[in-house]
């Protein structure tokens, strides 16, 4: 059952982190034909082209794709505790979905940093993905970087960024009481 529980949660953790890419590559306006965005659209569209038809967009803003993820989020806490045999609380679930997507969006966020600081020692010249990366953590870079600008070459706003996400990790997790078990 081990295995099933965590092939479940795979699943769940990479459609909803795929889903909250498609929403952040449109909201940063990404570039549309890079290879990384097209996966993105592909992989997701045939959930949400559906879901586009009951609830349309506002401003911009992609509301059946945030709604997809959320409801992704909520059939994490509702299908993996039924398979279990434990109880199933929807309420409760409601909550933790919501707390679970804003997880994943700031693991995401996390992941991508990370690799993008590792590509920029080992890739030379123009790499695509390298640049859908930049574009989506441009939005929260460029703040720390007004206010600690680089040393000597070294740009240092990632390492911040990192410090501040785990500060605000570490804040939830002891304010919120579910935050540890996402």
């Amino acid at each position: 059952m081990e295995a099933v529980n965590y092939l479940l949660k795979f699943a769940f953790d990479t459609f909803l982190m795929i889903l909250i890419m498609r929403v952040w590559l449109q909201w940063v306006r990404a570039d549309f034909y890079n290879p990384l965005s097209q996966f993105i659209v592909k992989v997701s569209n045939p959930l949400v082209t559906p879901m586009r038809r009951i609830i349309p967009s506002l401003g911009g803003l992609d509301l059946a794709t945030i709604v997809l993820a959320y409801l992704v989020g909520v059939l994490a806490f509702i299908i993996i505790p039924a398979l279990n045999g434990g109880p199933v609380d929807f309420i409760l679930a409601a909550y933790l979905g919501l707390l679970f997507v804003i997880k994943q969006a700031g693991i995401l966020l996390f992941i991508i940093m990370l690799v993008m600081a590792l590509m920029s020692w080992v890739v030379q010249g123009y790499n695509p993905t390298q640049v859908v990366f930049h574009q989506l953590t441009e939005p929260f870079l460029r703040p720390i970087r007004s206010i600690i600008p680089s040393i000597g070459g070294l740009d240092l706003s990632v390492l911040i960024a990192f410090l501040l996400l785990n500060v605000i990790n570490i804040f939830l997790s002891g304010s919120l009481p579910y935050w540890a078990i996402i």
